[in-house]
């Protein structure tokens, strides 16, 4: 192959690789069919392009095939910073009509009882999840697609984005008792450049809605409508929201924020969060899953050493796990170390884990049972350790062990000869103690007596 067609084959195949990756989102386009039944079509979002323009793709249908611009900036830069190896993000598109929002305490969002004709055509919402970020947007397509000047014809449609809800926490993990924080951030465009007509007045009105999903129910957590009168619904749990723009100039795009705060957070708090920001006619809205845990604290007794003769059955071991959280996922596996075989292998012996126990502040202990056979010579030295495994501990460390070293009657150890000499020798010492402080008593009882006898003749004599 020559240079020159080496360079073009290789320049094409930076081009896909960047638009088959974070430059371009493959989205399914949904609709509803009727009966209930969705319509998928394969849809893909360009949010940039190499220097020979946008990538043919006649796979997908040029109205299907969109070319972002985003003015103020957000959605672009999410994927702009999206993590190399992360996996990819799941997109789905579909048709979106202009509606007021229909809680009561957003009715002074809507300056006026019908939808403005500035909103009228179509509308796309666009739907992001990932394990990095969520994303939801409002995008204004162009009514037919356009042919890029380029030297092999590509169609595709221009769509801007007006409205964009994002946050970078899609699945926080809460530890049990902290604080959640749960970031928000919004950027909005006006729809139409007849606005730049009009007089300059700021960013709109806006409100915040955080509702939290769990088992099937359904619970508003918080609603705020910054700057407006009107009375708004209590907050609940303590939560409180960051709710305003994040400047007031004249002209827009604006961004602004929506953070959530909930205090020491419990068990219950678990579930889906959804976060709607409303705009007079649009929405956009992302959901965060919002998990518990707790590490569990691991004890072993009985502690340190477990006495037994060859022949006898040694005292049950029990492994305490103590206050965790989830109460699913827990395991305990038994080990034995050393010995005449050496190395580490399971546990002889019946197993068995007890009943939970609730606290009060929503973590739960439960303990794991050995029973061990009887003990033989060759037992002597060796050690056992209970292995805990729980979904709350990092994968790096997803154990922790306590350890019992089992002495016998036979062959002892260096350290088994220092403990009977240490006990000797206290023993003795003690028993020195004891024939020190008899000795003295008796003395003492012997010179009382003696003092006696001299008191009694000294009155005889008198």
């Amino acid at each position: 192959m020559k240079p020159l067609p080496l360079l073009v084959a290789v320049a094409l195949g930076l081009v896909t690789a960047v638009s088959a990756g974070l430059a371009a989102i493959e989205c399914w386009f949904v609709e509803d069919a009727g009966r209930g039944i969705l319509n998928k079509k394969p849809a893909s979002l360009l949010l940039r392009q190499g220097p020979m323009g946008p990538p043919p793709r006649p796979d997908l249908d040029p109205k299907l095939y969109f070319k972002v611009d985003d003015p103020a900036g957000m959605l672009l830069a999410a994927f702009r910073r999206y993590p190399s190896g992360a996996p990819a993000p799941h997109c789905e598109m579909s048709r979106f009509i202009p509606f007021p929002a229909s809680a009561n305490w957003a009715r002074h969002l809507i300056p006026q009882r019908s939808c403005p004709r500035a909103l009228d055509g179509d509308w796309l919402l666009v739907s992001v999840s990932s394990t990095v970020f969520s994303l939801s947007s409002l995008l204004r397509p162009q009514p037919e697609p356009q042919q890029e000047p380029q030297q092999e014809p590509v169609f595709i449609t221009m769509a801007t984005v007006v409205l964009t809800v994002l946050t970078h926490s899609p699945v926080p993990r809460i530890q049990l008792g902290k604080d959640a924080v749960l970031d928000l951030s919004f950027a909005y465009m006006p729809p139409v450049l007849e606005d730049a007509l009009s007089p300059a007045t700021g960013p709109p009105p806006f409100g915040l809605e955080w509702r939290r999903q769990h088992r099937g129910k359904g619970y508003l957590l918080l609603a705020a409508t910054p700057g407006l009168a009107g009375e708004m619904p209590p907050a609940q749990e303590k939560a409180v929201a960051f709710a305003a723009w994040d400047d007031n100039e004249p002209w827009g795009p604006w961004t602004g924020n929506g953070t959530f705060w909930l205090p020491a957070v419990k068990p219950f708090q678990e579930g889906t969060y959804l976060a709607t920001v409303h705009l007079p006619y649009l929405q956009g809205q992302v959901s965060l899953q919002l998990t518990v845990h707790k590490h569990p604290k691991v004890s072993l007794t009985p502690a340190p050493l477990v006495w037994a003769a060859p022949g006898e059955t040694p005292p049950e071991l029990i492994c305490l796990v103590s206050h965790f959280y989830p109460e699913e996922g827990l395991e305990v596996e038994w080990e034995i170390r050393g010995g005449s075989e050496g190395g580490s292998r399971k546990a002889e012996g019946e197993t068995w884990l007890s009943t939970v126990r609730h606290h009060s502040d929503g973590s739960v202990s439960q303990a794991g049972h050995l029973r061990l056979p009887p003990v033989t010579a060759n037992q002597h030295g060796v050690r056992y350790a209970c292995r805990v495994r729980h979904p709350s501990l990092p994968a790096s460390r997803r154990s922790a062990e306590v350890t019992l070293e089992v002495a016998g009657l036979s062959q002892p150890s260096i350290e088994d000869s220092v403990g009977l000499f240490l006990s000797a020798f206290l023993l003795l010492g003690l028993m020195k103690a004891l024939g020190w402080i008899a000795a003295y008593r008796t003395i003492r009882e012997d010179s009382r007596e003696k003092a006696a006898a001299a008191s009694l003749d000294s009155k005889k004599l008198q």
